[in-house]
């Protein structure tokens, strides 16, 4: 059975426990590959995953190979095919006595996490590992890491696999279709609530989403906002963020990239711009992607972008364009 090295910081946290079974099972990586699993977490919980090892184990997976518990990200991201970077500090948290409640202060915040990271990463991961950043802000967080890891031959993606899902059921609610029959759901920009979820592009039983559905005034006054606010949506809900769904989103996305794109169809993911659709280069940017048959992630192109669409990109590229800004320190 060939093997591949799995790694996943934030081990110990809720996105890790729905996360980590479905790494081991034989479901994200196939039934003849065995998984050698590296959860990595903050010196004062590591111990913690000794309980998840234990439950990891108790699951009988065939596929389940080695699992080990470290708080060194050297450690853990050694020879690592993937890493799934799923631990940040999260909104709301209190730090010496100041709640952390601004989008510019989790940006600096973690910039020193994904700093020594990406560091790590770039130095010690396999030179054609690929890493998909869960923890938010994702797409600058995935910035400051590819930047600190200095190897181009890596690929860094951040995830909006879970605003694609929240916005296809959502379409697939108000149009009375089934969620397998929406194809081609595009979030262009940040995982933030300036993301564009495109409806225009997407495609519901091979018809423009928007034009089945229909209805302009609820597309840009009652949809886009749901998906957008989706996220605090859940934590006003649960009193906690989205854990099962973000999971799932992670596991999506690593399936996307592993495997060809069905012709006809895209997935969405963050990745660095090379200047597509006007989108400033070097940006970590939502687009419409396909796998290629060679294992190749590339942008679409061509896709068509009304007036309305492209006023949506330019609201999310000038935010991403001052994250940038907020962290030009960390990656020059």
């Amino acid at each position: 059975m060939k093997e591949i090295n799995v790694a996943v910081t934030g081990g110990a946290g809720q996105i890790a426990y729905s996360l980590l079974p479905r790494l081991v099972s034989g479901e994200t990586f196939g039934p003849d590959i065995k998984v050698n699993l590296r959860l990595i977490e903050i010196p004062q919980v590591v111990d913690k995953l000794q309980g998840t090892i234990m439950e990891l184990i108790d699951c009988g997976f065939d596929q389940t190979g080695e699992l080990t518990a470290t708080s060194d990200i050297c450690e853990g991201v050694k020879d690592a095919d993937w890493v799934l970077l799923v631990g940040s500090i999260p909104r709301g948290i209190v730090i010496d006595g100041k709640k952390i409640e601004e989008r510019s202060d989790l940006l600096k915040i973690n910039g020193g996490i994904f700093t020594d990271q990406g560091a790590a990463i770039g130095q010690v991961a396999k030179p054609d590992a690929k890493i998909l950043v869960v923890g938010n802000p994702a797409n600058t967080n995935a910035l400051i890491g590819m930047n600190s890891a200095k190897n181009p031959s890596q690929q860094w993606f951040a995830m909006t696999a879970l605003d694609a899902n929240r916005a296809k059921a959502q379409l697939a609610e108000k149009a009375g279709a089934s969620i397998s029959s929406l194809k081609n759901m595009i979030i262009w920009g940040n995982h933030s609530p300036t993301m564009y979820p495109d409806p225009y592009n997407a495609t519901i039983n091979g018809v423009s989403a928007a034009e089945t559905i229909n209805d302009h005034q609820w597309l840009s006054e009652e949809y886009l906002p749901l998906v957008q606010q989706r996220g605090k949506a859940v934590i006003d809900a649960r009193g906690a963020s989205s854990a099962a769904s973000a999971a799932n989103a992670a596991i999506d996305t690593v399936k996307a990239v592993m495997n060809p794109t069905p012709d006809g169809d895209c997935f969405s993911a963050a990745i660095a711009s090379d200047g597509s659709y006007g989108v400033p280069q070097g940006l970590i940017f939502g687009f419409p992607l396909r796998t290629s048959a060679n294992g190749e992630v590339e942008i679409i192109q061509g896709i068509e972008l009304n007036e309305f669409a492209q006023s949506k990109i330019a609201i999310t590229t000038q935010e991403l364009e001052s994250e940038r800004e907020a962290v030009a320190d960390l990656i020059n």
